[in-house]
C-alpha cells in the first residue's frame, strides 16, 4: 500500500478513516473506515447498494483498478455529484464515456497510472486542481459543459485534449455550478505542467481559454481548435515547439510575457493578437488574416516572419521591439509606433503600408503661414510629432534626433524605392528640423530648398528653369534689345526748274 503522511492537509474537511492515522480517506458509514479500509463482505455490500445516477465520495481513498472499474460498474457508468479529492488511482482510471450529471472534483488526486476520461460527458463543472498524472492523461472527444478547471496540474506524460469541448453551456448565479450564469464558463489551465506533449487538436472553447503561466516541456498543439471567447497564454513557457494554430479566436489570442525557446507557430484571425514583452528565443511564424498585432516590448531572436494571409494586418506598437531578422509582410503601419524600437536594420518590410502627411493646403501662425505637404510615406512618430495625429496624456513626445536615426535605419530594409527615398527624405526632415538655429540649419534649409535633400528632382529642375528665365531676362535688359520700330517715311520734295535768262557782265556790257 503507497504510504501517505501521517498529518492530514489543513484543507481537509472531512472525517477521514478511523482504520489508520495517515489514511485520509473518507469514512462510510457505519463502518466508520473509507472503502479501502472496508472488509470484502463490507466492500461487496457498498457496491450493491450502489444506483445509476448516484453521488459518489471517495475522497482521500486509495483506489485499485478493480475497485474503480466495480463502482463504476454499480452505477453503470452514469454518476451524480463525485468527489475524488485527494483521491489515489493506483492502477488505470478508466473513466471512459461516464457520464457525470452534477459536478465533479478530482482536486488534488494523484493518477499512479494512466488516466484515461476518453468520450466523458460532463453536464455541469469538474476540477482537476493540483492534480497529479504520473502517466498519459486523455480527455479525448470529452464534453464539459460547465467551467473545466486544471489549474496547477502536473502531467508526466502526454495529455489529449483532441476534439474536446468545453464550456458548450451557460450557467448563473454565484456558486460551483449554480444556476443563473449568463457568461459562458472557461476551461483554465493556469501554471499547470505538461511534461510530454500536449495535444488540443480541433479542441472547441466556447468560452475563455486561460493557459497563464502554464509550463509546456514539449511540443504542443492547437491545430484546428476554435476558441469563442479569448485564448490567454500570458507568462506561459514554451520548451518545445508550440503550434498555435490554424485556429479561430474571436476576441483575444494573448502571448504577453511568454518564453519560447524553440517555433512559435501562429495562424489565426478576426482577433487581436498581443505578444508584448514575449520572448521568443527560436523562430517565429505568424500568418494573420483580419487581425491586430501587438509586438511592444518583444524580444524576436532568429529568422522570423509576420505575414497577412488574408484581409487586413494592423501592427498597433513596435516600441521596444528587439528583433534579429524579423520580416513584416503586408502590415499595416499608419498606427504603429517604433519609438524605442532596437535594431532597426534587423526589420525587414514588404509591401506594408505607412501614413501620410496631411493633403492640401496647411495654414498655422508661424512661418511660413502657407504650406504644402507633398505626398510621401511616414511613420506614425513623425505624425505624433508634428501634430498631426492624437496623442495620449502620457505618452512622450518624440525626439527629432531619434527619428532621424530611426529613418536612416529602417529604410535598407524597405522592399518600396519610393518609399526608401521617402525614408531618406524624413531622416534629412528630422535632421533639419531638431538642428538648433545656425548655420548647420541654415545649409539644411538650402538644401531642402534647393533640391529637397537631393531626393525632388523637381525642385531642382523647377529652379534651373526658373534661373534660366531670370537670366535671359537680365541679359535682354542689359542688351537694350528692344522691340523693332516702324521704318522712316523719307519724303521727296519735287522743285520747278525756270529756265535763267542770259544777260551779260555788267562790267562787261559797260565797257563794250
Amino acid at each position: 500500500m503507497t504510504s501517505r503522511s501521517r498529518f492530514a492537509p489543513l484543507d481537509v474537511v472531512w472525517r477521514t478513516c478511523d482504520a489508520a492515522p495517515e489514511c485520509l480517506g473518507v469514512v462510510h458509514e457505519p463502518y466508520g473506515r473509507c472503502l479501502a479500509h472496508l472488509t470484502p463482505a463490507e466492500a461487496a455490500a457498498f457496491l450493491r447498494g450502489l444506483t445509476p445516477g448516484q453521488a459518489l465520495d471517495l475522497r482521500g481513498t486509495l483506489l485499485p483498478e478493480e475497485m474503480v472499474t466495480r463502482v463504476l460498474d454499480g452505477v453503470e457508468r452514469r454518476v451524480g455529484r463525485a468527489r475524488f479529492d485527494r483521491a489515489v488511482f493506483m492502477g488505470p482510471a478508466r473513466f471512459g464515456d461516464v457520464v457525470f450529471a452534477a459536478d465533479a472534483t478530482f482536486d488534488h488526486a494523484r493518477f499512479d497510472r494512466l488516466a484515461s476520461f476518453y468520450g466523458a460527458r460532463f453536464l455541469c463543472n469538474v476540477s482537476f486542481r493540483e492534480a497529479r498524472f504520473q502517466r498519459e492523461l486523455s480527455l479525448h472527444d470529452a464534453r464539459v459543459r460547465g467551467h473545466a478547471a486544471f489549474d496547477h496540474v502536473t502531467v508526466r506524460g502526454d495529455a489529449l485534449f483532441g476534439a474536446a469541448r468545453f464550456g458548450a453551456a451557460l450557467f448563473g448565479a454565484a456558486g460551483f455550478g449554480g444556476p443563473g450564469n449568463t457568461r459562458f464558463q472557461r476551461a483554465s489551465f493556469q501554471k499547470a505542467q505538461f511534461h510530454g506533449f500536449a495535444v488540443f487538436d480541433a479542441a472547441v472553447f466556447h468560452g475563455d481559454a486561460a493557459f497563464r503561466g502554464a509550463r509546456f516541456h514539449r511540443a504542443v498543439s492547437f491545430r484546428d481548435a476554435d476558441c469563442g471567447a479569448s485564448a490567454e497564454f500570458q507568462g506561459a513557457h514554451f520548451e518545445g515547439a508550440a503550434y498555435l494554430g490554424p485556429m479561430r479566436i474571436a476576441r483575444r489570442l494573448s502571448l504577453a510575457g511568454v518564453r519560447a525557446c524553440a517555433r512559435l507557430h501562429v495562424d489565426t484571425g478576426g482577433c487581436r493578437v498581443v505578444l508584448r514583452s514575449a520572448a521568443v528565443l527560436g523562430r517565429l511564424a505568424a500568418r494573420l488574416s483580419d487581425a491586430e498585432l501587438d509586438l511592444d516590448g518583444a524580444r524576436v531572436a532568429g529568422l522570423s516572419e509576420v505575414t497577412r494571409r488574408s484581409g487586413r494586418l494592423r501592427v498597433t506598437s513596435l516600441d521596444g521591439l528587439d528583433a534579429d531578422a524579423l520580416t513584416l509582410t503586408g502590415a499595416d503601419l499608419r498606427t504603429c509606433g517604433f519609438g524605442g524600437l532596437h535594431r532597426p536594420e534587423g526589420l525587414r518590410l514588404r509591401e506594408c503600408v505607412f501614413a501620410a502627411p496631411p493633403g492640401g493646403l496647411g495654414l498655422r501662425l508661424g512661418w511660413p503661414p502657407v504650406r504644402w505637404w507633398g505626398r510621401r510615406r511616414v511613420i506614425a512618430d513623425e505624425r505624433l510629432w508634428r501634430g498631426w495625429g492624437a496623442q495620449g496624456p502620457d505618452e512622450p513626445a518624440p525626439d527629432p534626433a531619434r527619428l532621424a536615426v530611426l529613418y536612416e535605419r529602417l529604410g535598407p530594409g524597405v522592399d518600396d524605392a519610393r518609399v526608401a527615398a521617402d525614408f531618406a527624405f524624413g531622416a534629412m526632415e528630422m535632421r533639419r528640423l531638431g538642428s538648433p538655429r545656425g548655420r548647420m540649419r541654415l545649409l539644411l534649409s538650402l538644401y531642402w530648398l534647393a533640391c529637397g535633400y537631393g531626393l525632388r528632382a523637381g525642385r531642382a529642375l523647377g529652379w534651373v528653369v526658373l534661373v534660366a528665365a531670370v537670366a535671359v531676362g537680365a541679359v535682354c535688359w542689359a542688351a537694350g534689345v528692344r522691340p523693332p520700330d516702324k521704318p522712316a517715311v523719307q519724303r521727296v520734295r519735287v522743285g520747278v526748274v525756270r529756265p535763267v535768262a542770259s544777260f551779260s557782265h555788267p562790267a562787261r556790257g559797260l565797257g563794250g
